[in-house]
């Protein structure tokens, strides 16, 4: 039997599974890295402690994606430079096209302001529980029929810049 704290994490499967999803389909895959002293790269292009790599092939030279780091050089205003991300340290994947992809749980990691060395603090989207025996309730009080219930709207990637 497989003893789960022995068992190797699934992000950098799920990242490279990714990758190649939205290579093979034509899209162009981006990762949101959450930015300590032990993620390598333009420290110009970090803001609130967050940082977005496109990671398809036209913009990377050399990329591997391995269990630990994800590795490649890439440009910057012309500049060429060496990236080092750890794999623990990306928050999600996805297409820029769409916004399909994926999000890691990161409650266990905090954004730093590695030129201030000052803890940023960013909101972050949380789910709540709504209770569904209200809905269309002050309808209802006022004698109108009561609104059908309706679906979520899907949750979808934003890309910020």
């Amino acid at each position: 039997m497989l003893n789960a704290p022995d068992a190797t994490s699934t992000r950098p499967y799920l990242l490279r599974a990714l990758h190649e999803w939205c290579t093979d389909n034509g899209y162009t895959p981006y990762v949101t890295v959450l930015v300590d002293e032990t993620v390598q790269v333009p420290m110009e292009y970090v803001k609130n402690g967050e940082i977005v790599l496109n990671v398809s092939y036209d913009a990377t030279s050399g990329m591997t994606l391995g269990n630990e780091f994800i590795e490649f050089k890439a440009r910057f205003a012309g500049k060429p430079r060496e990236i080092m991300v750890p794999i623990h340290r990306v928050q999600a994947i996805y297409a820029r096209e769409n916004g399909q992809g994926m999000a890691f749980p990161t409650s266990n990691l905090r954004a730093t302001d590695v030129t201030s060395k000052l803890p940023v603090v960013s909101a972050r989207p949380s789910l709540t529980s709504v209770d569904s025996s209200r809905i269309g309730a002050s309808q209802q009080e006022g004698g109108d029929a009561p609104m059908p219930p309706t679906t979520p709207p899907r949750p979808t990637l934003t890309r910020v810049k």
